[in-house]
């Protein structure tokens, strides 16, 4: 049933189920998306909860913009 629902080889979901590190992400994303686990995976992909990267982020924007000066009409 879930090689159907996969829409992979049944070789791959065996090897999914084994845990082969050479399976494709995708292969275990739609998995995932098949036992009902859509949301969640979706949510580790979701940027915003991602705190350290977005301190990360924070840290190597600058610190001063300055503004370029221009020059005033006379």
């Amino acid at each position: 049933m879930m090689v159907e629902r996969t829409g992979v080889a049944k070789s791959t979901y065996l090897r999914l189920e084994k845990g082969d590190p050479t399976v494709a992400l995708g292969v275990y994303a739609m998995a995932l998306f098949a036992l009902g686990f859509g949301e969640v995976l979706g949510g580790l992909a979701d940027v915003h909860g991602d705190e350290v990267g977005l301190s990360l982020e924070a840290e190597r924007l600058p610190k001063r913009v300055r503004v370029p000066k221009t020059s005033l009409p006379s």
